[in-house]
């Protein structure tokens, strides 16, 4: 990926093998770029973004709504579940995984397979990452129950096959994350689970769902590791947009449903009962108090990042999916499947 700026001029360009994505905010530059290219290469202009490895492009009034239907088709064919019940759940509410449950599976590579495609359809599909990352815990030795878990997230993917990200246009440049945790959450190793997402403006433009690499000893100190994974995320963020001349003047927000972790951002209180977390962990402190880094409370029904740290009932799972900006292509007004023909001002695809 090659980034250009150039006074108000701003272009992108991705490259991958003989694809490339020109993007931009000057219709001219994008055409004169494209016209370069051309001189010294040998290239056919696609028109407007409508396919890019494996994601397609939607264009609406709303936006951007990116999704990849076609790849849940062919996962679908190829574990022969094109005529599975769908279901509105990635995993069940009561599920808890286990390495020691369940047989083991007759063919562990096939899960690998599967669970590795899963891996990359989540980068339009936030809502199955925490499901996602829970049956990668299990690649070395995969059992029928970890095959059961799997093809429930297809089943929920072909329910909701017309369901990808939206990115909409906006002027704010505002950097805004939610953090969370679920406190001992594996059986195996009482290790918790952090997950977090970030928005620039209204976008979701990052989000985790990963297990700690210690154990905490309390849900202050699974929720203060969590912060602090998000806190670094933000930080290169910033440190990004500010390389390519989009600076903000507000400080990043993040937004942490636990009082205990938001008070030890403010304050280094208890002391005794905090010094064996990590070092590393503290340079939150060191972030709000210079200001660079804001920190409040927010209540956890409100709190969007609860979809990456466990399974959710159905009512409350589909209400955090929508604040991921995770919409069905039903719900988009005025939505058009741009032609090769047709060519808005900022895009490009060669």
């Amino acid at each position: 990926m090659f980034l250009f700026r150039n006074h108000s001029i701003f272009m992108c360009v991705l490259i991958y093998v003989d694809d490339i994505i020109l993007t931009g905010n000057s219709a001219e530059a994008i055409s004169s770029l494209v016209r370069d290219l051309n001189c010294e290469f040998s290239i056919k202009d696609l028109g407007s973004l409508t396919y890019f490895l494996g994601i397609e492009v939607i264009h609406s009034s709303n936006g951007l709504l990116l999704l990849q239907r076609k790849y849940i088709t062919d996962l679908l064919m190829k574990t022969h579940l094109s005529d599975a019940k769908p279901v509105h759940t990635p995993m069940s509410s009561s599920t808890q995984l286990s390495r020691h449950v369940g047989d083991p599976h007759p063919s562990p590579t096939v899960y690998r397979s599967i669970v590795g495609a899963l891996q990359y359809l989540s980068f339009t599909r936030p809502d199955i990452s925490f499901s996602v990352n829970k049956v990668a815990q299990f690649m070395q030795c995969p059992t029928s129950e970890h095959w059961s878990a799997v093809k429930r997230i297809l089943r929920y993917l072909k329910e909701t096959i017309n369901f990808g990200l939206l990115l909409r246009r906006s002027p704010s440049l505002s950097l805004s994350a939610f953090s969370d945790a679920d406190w001992a959450g594996c059986p195996d190793d009482r290790r918790s689970t952090s997950g977090y997402c970030v928005f620039l403006g209204p976008n979701l433009i990052s989000w985790s769902s990963r297990k700690q690499p210690t154990v905490a000893r309390s849900s202050t100190e699974a929720e203060y590791k969590a912060l602090a994974t998000v806190a670094s995320e933000v930080d290169w963020l910033r440190s990004l947009l500010s390389e390519l001349g989009f600076c903000s003047s507000q400080p990043p927000t993040l937004w942490c449903d636990n009082v205990g972790s938001v008070y030890l951002t403010l304050n280094p209180v208890f002391h005794a009962r905090t010094k064996h977390i990590e070092i590393d962990y503290h340079f939150v402190r060191e972030r709000v108090a210079k200001g660079a880094l804001k920190v409040h409370f927010i209540s956890s029904i409100d709190q969007p990042a609860d979809i990456f740290t466990k399974p959710l009932s159905m009512l409350r799972f589909h209400r955090l999916r929508s604040k991921l900006n995770v919409l069905s292509t039903l719900s988009l007004r005025g939505a058009i499947e741009v032609s090769k023909k047709s060519k808005p001002p900022d895009s490009s695809n060669v």
